[in-house]
């Protein structure tokens, strides 16, 4: 069973595989951690730019990454802009991550 997580822009949960793990490095910059191996303390989002636009929006990842200025997460963006069409295709709905929750 795939763990569920929430995504910082949305807040819909779903499963860990589905979503992108983002990191704050020491420079103050967050990037995309695709294969969630990076160290550190990271946040999770739906590979979508418009999730990634309202995280932004609610200065969500200063939050989630318990930073204590906004980073600049531009690298996060181009890394979304730059995933081939129907790549969040797979994502999981809430419903269904939480069915894997009862389990």
């Amino acid at each position: 069973m795939d763990p569920v997580r929430t995504c910082i822009g949305s807040r819909r949960r779903a499963s860990r595989s589905s979503l992108l793990r983002v990191v704050a490095l020491s420079d103050g910059r967050v990037v995309a951690d695709p294969k969630a191996v990076m160290p550190g303390r990271g946040a999770w989002l739906t590979p979508t730019v418009d999730a990634y636009d309202q995280a932004a929006k609610r200065r969500a990842f200063r939050r989630a990454l318990r930073l204590d200025r906004d980073p600049d997460t531009s690298a996060v963006r181009e890394y979304l802009e730059g995933l081939p069409p129907g790549a969040s295709e797979r994502q999981d709905t809430t419903e269904q991550a939480e069915r894997l929750m009862d389990n």
